[in-house]
């Protein structure tokens, strides 16, 4: 089996690859107002691609009551498309497209497994490019759909991660926030998924944006949490004085070096833990974590 690596591997792996691929362009200005549905990180990369537009986003909880909510409108074609965005191409994209097309959308899908179940569905497919990762991590796969989106240089990128120093050491700390510019406000769950991919309960690890982070996020201040924010605006009031960190942003950034940044800064975190993530992944994979979409089959530990 292919070594599991930590997330910071994973966002230079990524950086790396896709600097030397042409991603395909999704056209927003075909869309006038889309319904968009995805699960986990796939339903935040959706709100940032269409941050920018009008849109409805659903995930795999609410997208049958979406649908319901908005069908006078689908019938009047005032909503005539439905972009899925699914990584894989399987589990709840397959109902959500059939879903709308019994609804009489044009469904489009957004994935890295052109020989998927969804792909063979959906109307229309785009396909992004994709290296290997273990299982849950998808940092090639929705970083290539936010890179379509923002324009921005993985190499630039790349070279901007590698020379980040942080002023305080991470080992040294228990517990770990980021507070992020309020325009990147839909990266902050993004990271709170890899909270809980990564480290379960076992580590406390939080993100907000600056404006969400001044309601009462910090009431309780402790030396052991170490505070990241990134931009501009300096860090004041939030944490412990001595545990905080201020992240210089270059002149020119976008949610693709915001996102690669804070999972790099997650993978130096998960290095310096015990390895919560390979000690329990393959159980995952292999036993409860299918069982929960009433599967048989295994989940390969390294998505290929």
């Amino acid at each position: 089996m292919q070594k599991i690596i930590n997330l910071d591997q994973a966002v230079i792996n990524a950086l790396e690859f896709l600097s030397k691929e042409k991603l395909p362009k999704l056209n927003l200005k075909n869309f006038s107002f889309p319904l968009v549905v995805g699960s986990g990180n796939a339903y935040n990369t959706a709100q940032i691609i269409f941050s920018k537009q009008k849109a409805i986003i659903a995930d795999e909880s609410n997208f049958r009551e979406i649908i319901s909510r908005y069908k006078d409108l689908i019938n009047k074609k005032i909503i005539k498309e439905a972009v899925i965005i699914s990584a894989s191409g399987e589990k709840d994209s397959v109902w959500e497209i059939e879903l709308a097309k019994k609804n009489k959308l044009k469904t489009i899908l957004l994935t890295c497994s052109p020989d998927s179940t969804a792909a063979r569905l959906a109307d229309k497919v785009l396909v992004y490019p994709k290296i290997a990762e273990p299982y849950t991590y998808n940092v090639s796969t929705y970083l290539g759909m936010i890179l379509s989106f923002t324009g921005e240089n993985p190499n630039n990128i790349l070279n901007f991660i590698k020379k980040i120093k942080l002023a305080k050491k991470i080992s040294d700390f228990k517990s770990y926030s980021f507070v992020l510019p309020d325009e990147f406000l839909n990266i902050c769950p993004m990271l709170d998924i890899k909270k809980s991919e990564l480290f379960g309960p076992l580590v406390s690890l939080r993100a907000f944006s600056f404006g969400h982070a001044r309601h009462a996020k910090f009431v309780i201040r402790d030396k052991n949490e170490l505070v990241m924010t990134l931009g501009a605006d300096k860090n004041k009031y939030f944490g412990v004085s001595t545990s905080r960190d201020q992240l210089s942003l270059p002149s020119k950034y976008n949610f693709a070096l915001i996102l690669c940044l804070t999972y790099y800064l997650i993978g130096k975190i998960q290095e310096s833990k015990p390895a919560y993530f390979k000690k329990h992944i393959k159980n995952y994979c292999h036993d409860y974590g299918p069982k929960a979409y009433g599967k048989k089959d295994k989940f390969e530990i390294i998505v290929k």
